[in-house]
């Protein structure tokens, strides 16, 4: 393949060694949607996972809905997208994406809608389109053996989870895989019992402000331990550096993962994928589902402004595919845009409204971006996600065509000799790399092709295997959302990522502004992390919020908490008493 966002391997190798409009007013056309008897309208301003699920809520409680997205194409950041110029002898495109599906179990109202979307043969719709992994593997380089963790060997949770009993089993798990000294592994044991117990209090007031490279006391333990508990976990997982990553959000995160392998509170196993391209095992029989309910889709319409009059959102001026501006009236408004777009919408009348908008000013966004190399062999590294945890540009990956059940690579994608996709999200932008010694933003797009590529290859061939082959690249394709080589590199689709104090700067659902609401994965949820799930979840938030104001006698939008373990709520009663009168966590040893 040619052109500006993908490459052959040829050339790869050689340089490594529609709203009608109405009257006119200011230049701005106005656009009408139309309503449904006995119904309100909403405009959902976003057309990525939170924005389709407050459409899909809303249209269920007989609102009529419209979802203005900037882009060509509906799904966000979630999306997959076509390799342009890669099909021939009439099969597909190669299948390309912004990063990877990873949907683990502890994912609760994700699951819900999934369930809910028909697609045909499965029972329980796309929810059936989920395929479980077996097992992770943290990929070591400089000789090092890799670590193999089958979640099958994680067990299940006892019957009663006392401290001791979960003590015994965090320092059995990590013996067996960690291959650290005894005293670290007990000490992050302990570490673990902290925050398990630890009250809701002292987990936002305490824990919230302190780097997760501090709770664990990286600093004093072995640069394995730094490696693999620290710096691997945040910055491969949360796309955060372990010195400034919110211990509240990194412990929250494991936490529902340890719940979710020990079989407790979980919709299914801990790593689940999808058996086909997102779009087609998910997105479009959503947009599918969601026109049959009268939801009507604007595809590169872009928000510019919100306009406020008497103390309400009058209009929304937008951009719309033909490059015109125009101006979308609706009863109510759900902004579903990411934080760092939907905030340069929010001018001054909207935040002197709300003053609290200005806070989502202070939130902080990072790059974490995929590339896919695309195989002439099946390469099936491991059935799970790969960490490439000593990576300098944090690559985490999977192989996909070992997934997609009922297709043939071959057959149906690409130019007949693909045969599987490695997918890969690269999650640290400005640490050099091994080849050229620049950060992946000082690299072209081909420079950083072939260094993801080298580094992939050096913690894989590194054993005297070789797993990664260039005789079997066949060509790569990497995020056109990111412009590179020139002197302002830029990426279009940022991740929201969680430094110290973050969650006190992130919004609610519903603002002061009676008819805006508020939904994307910077909205602060439960789960306290930028995911699918969180998008998920705020938009539920918000469709609920709508409905209050709205006086509405329609059910509200279910929303599932993280799983809680009975057993220890006792304990958190007491550290909640503890907390008040300042004193640490009773398993909190300094």
């Amino acid at each position: 393949m040619v052109g500006p966002t993908g490459s052959t391997r040829r050339g790869f190798l050689g340089g490594a060694t529609a709203v009608a409009a109405t009257a006119s007013l200011g230049g701005v056309a106005h656009a009408q949607p139309r309503r449904r008897t006995g119904g309100r309208t909403v405009a959902v301003l976003g057309g990525g996972v939170a924005g389709l699920t407050a459409a899909h809520e809303l249209a269920e409680r007989g609102f009529r809905v419209t979802v203005y997205e900037r882009k060509s194409a509906l799904g966000g950041k979630a999306r997959s997208m076509d390799v342009p110029g890669s099909a021939k002898g009439g099969r597909k495109p190669l299948p390309g994406e912004h990063g990877f599906r990873f949907i683990p179990g502890f994912y609760r109202n994700l699951p819900d809608t999934l369930r809910r979307i028909p697609f045909p043969g499965n029972a329980d719709g796309c929810h059936d389109n989920l395929v479980a992994s077996s097992e992770v593997m943290l990929a070591r380089t400089g000789g090092r053996e890799d670590i193999r963790i089958p979640f099958a060997s994680i067990g299940k949770a006892p019957p009663v989870l006392t401290p001791d009993v979960f003590l015994r089993m965090m320092t059995a798990l990590f013996e067996t895989f960690s291959r650290l000294p005894a005293h670290e592994i007990a000490y992050f044991a302990g570490r673990l019992l902290v925050w398990f117990t630890s009250c809701d209090r002292r987990r936002t007031e305490t824990w919230e402000r302190v780097p997760w490279f501090e709770f664990t006391k990286a600093a004093l333990m072995s640069a394995n331990y730094r490696q693999l508990l620290a710096v691997g976990i945040t910055r491969n997982i949360v796309a955060t550096k372990a010195e400034v990553a919110s211990t509240r959000t990194v412990a929250t995160c494991i936490e529902a993962f340890l719940f979710n392998a020990l079989g407790r509170g979980a919709d299914g196993e801990p790593d689940r994928v999808l058996n086909a391209p997102t779009n087609e095992a998910w997105i479009d029989p959503w947009a599918t589902h969601l026109r049959s309910l009268g939801v009507e889709f604007r595809t590169g319409w872009g928000i510019r402004d919100l306009r406020l009059e008497g103390g309400r959102i009058a209009e929304a001026v937008v951009q719309d595919a033909g490059g015109a501006r125009r101006s979308v009236t609706a009863d109510h408004f759900v902004s579903a845009m990411p934080v760092e777009h939907a905030r340069t919408t929010w001018n001054a009348q909207v935040r002197a409204a709300d003053p609290r908008l200005a806070r989502c000013d202070r939130l902080q966004t990072d790059w974490m971006t995929g590339i896919q190399f695309y195989l002439t062999e099946p390469t099936p590294v491991i059935h799970g996600h790969i960490n490439h945890i000593d990576s300098p540009w944090s690559i985490t990956a999977v192989s996909q065509a070992q997934y997609w059940s009922g297709r043939d690579f071959r057959a149906d994608y690409g130019d007949g000799t693909v045969a599987d996709c490695l997918s890969v999200d690269v999650s640290e932008w400005d640490r050099p790399g091994i080849l050229y010694g620049r950060t992946a933003k000082q690299c072209t797009r081909e420079e950083v092709a072939r260094e993801v590529w080298a580094q992939m290859k050096a913690g894989l061939n590194d054993t005297g295997r070789t797993v990664l082959s260039d005789a079997k690249l066949h060509s790569w394709f990497l995020d056109p959302a990111v412009e590179l080589g020139g002197p302002h590199p830029s990426n279009d689709e940022q991740l929201f990522i969680h430094p110290t104090g973050t969650w006190y700067n992130r919004p609610a659902a519903r603002t002061a502004i009676p008819n805006l609401f508020l939904s994307g994965d910077y909205v602060a949820v439960d789960i306290d992390l930028a995911t699918m799930e969180g998008a998920n979840a705020s938009a539920r938030a918000a469709v609920n919020a709508l409905l209050d104001e709205a006086g509405s006698g329609a059910e509200r939008c279910t929303i599932t908490p993280l799983y809680r373990a009975p057993e220890l709520e006792e304990f958190k009663r007491q550290d909640e008493f503890r907390h008040r009168l300042g004193l640490r966590n009773a398993f909190d040893l300094g």
